[in-house]
């Protein structure tokens, strides 16, 4: 059930031991043991938030490299619309698109142009009766694993359509048969050129019973400088490009709830804003609304850790970009929005154990519970990290569970060392 492959990986010889990242996971997956951090894989999310900051560059994401395409007949790339926003003085993406065939791939298909066909289908979803609302976006896949591990009461509300590149991936490989028949499914390798890791772990994973079409995943730092040596701006380059501003402006904040046609919505990036908001959410202390939006990255998709560009700069670049694009290259006629293909849904959620339940048992939890909240008010309340856990409620669950020794909290362990040298003073002096 937690069988979870990862793709944020620790460089053990790298790390210091510093509690940089232990203070900005944003499940607590984190410890320090033995001078190093160590992952809990069964609470880790690969938002990649430990390989920003991490100062010692310990912390690193696990993707395929370009040469890995070699073993497939016919290669097809699926630039996320974040890599449009890395380039200076980028006018047309047709330039991107005509760098990617250069180096090496057969076909181009834009994930923009799948998010103008989702955004279509979104709207008309939303006109669905009895479901549950506020509709959260399922394009996240962060966000989508930490609904399932921090609020599983919320799945619920998760907009039971497949992200952009998934749609893409599809479309492409649909494409391909058909324009080549001699062609078989397995000959067609579809590559997604990533801004993070989560998009990594999601391949890799799939998602609930869903596999995904995406065979191989490349961020978009290891291709960057290839690509941006294949882009000739003296070249006449092929039209290739299918989407327009509602597309690539899914790649910031925002852009996948805007073009949405309906005001009841909210957006919000940044891992701790998310959890924020799913916290409200979860108590039901948030204004009335139909959609929303969570990115885990700061800008969106724009902030991912695997691109190469300042996320702000970024955003600003796509803004002056999308000016000289059309509204949408892919709108839908009415009857077309009346029917969502099957295809576009996913059947079920991924199952994970819940990460803030203590035992299976609820007696048993319970009596953890009282003994984690007895012991907590012993330890000095002020989150350190010197223990190598978080804070001290975290310390004090790693205690319970058997996870870590009382001592180990340096504070107390010396205010109790004070006492008895204190006392043996004492002692002796009444001698």
């Amino acid at each position: 059930m937690n069988n979870y492959e990862h793709s944020v990986y620790l460089d053990v010889k790298k790390c210091i031991g510093c509690t940089t990242c232990l203070r900005h996971c944003p499940t607590q997956a984190i410890r320090i043991k033995d001078g190093h951090a160590v992952i809990n894989d069964m609470r880790c999310i690969d938002c990649g938030e430990c390989i920003r900051v991490c100062p010692k560059k310990a912390k690193k994401a696990k993707c395929n490299r370009l040469s890995e395409m070699s073993e497939y007949k016919w290669k097809i790339a699926l630039p996320a619309p974040t890599l449009y926003g890395q380039f200076e003085n980028l006018e047309d993406v047709d330039y991107v698109l005509n760098g990617l065939l250069k180096i090496g791939f057969d076909d181009v298909f834009e994930v923009s142009a799948a998010a103008e066909l989702v955004t279509a289908y979104t709207r008309a979803f939303l006109k669905t009766a009895n479901i549950q609302r506020p509709i959260i976006s399922s394009a996240c896949p962060v966000v989508l694993r930490l609904i399932s591990l921090r609020f599983p009461s919320l799945t619920d509300n998760i907009l039971p359509m497949l992200p952009p590149m998934e749609v893409a991936a599809q479309i492409a490989r649909e494409k391909a048969l058909k324009e080549h028949p001699e062609l078989k499914s397995e000959d067609i390798g579809i590559c997604f050129i990533s801004p993070c890791p989560g998009k990594v772990s999601y391949v890799k994973n799939g998602f609930g019973s869903y596999k995904s079409q995406v065979d191989k995943v490349i961020s978009i730092s290891d291709i960057y400088f290839e690509l941006i040596n294949a882009m000739d701006h003296d070249d006449d380059i092929k039209a290739v490009s299918h989407s327009g501003m509602i597309g690539i402006g899914w790649a910031s904040s925002g852009g996948e709830a805007t073009p949405l046609f309906n005001e009841a919505y909210l957006a919000a990036d940044g891992i701790d804003n998310v959890n924020r908001v799913l916290d409200q959410i979860e108590n039901d202390n948030i204004p009335p609304l139909e959609f929303i939006e969570l990115n885990a990255c700061t800008g969106g998709c724009v902030g991912g850790v695997m691109t190469m560009q300042n996320p702000f700069i970024a955003k600003a670049k796509l803004k002056t970009l999308r000016r000289f694009l059309p509204v949408s290259q892919n709108i839908l006629t009415k009857e077309q929005q009346e029917h969502i293909p099957e295809s576009y849904f996913f059947e079920d959620l991924p199952t994970y154990y819940p990460i803030s339940r203590l035992s299976e048992s609820m007696s048993e939890s319970m009596r953890m519970l009282g003994e984690i909240q007895k012991f907590k008010a012993t330890l000095p309340g002020i989150d350190c990290g010197a223990c190598g856990a978080p804070t001290c409620q975290a310390f004090a669950e790693d205690v319970i569970k058997g996870n870590a020794k009382e001592f180990e909290c340096i504070i107390k362990y010396q205010s109790a060392l004070r006492e008895f040298l204190k006392s043996k003073d004492d002692n002796s002096d009444s001698l």
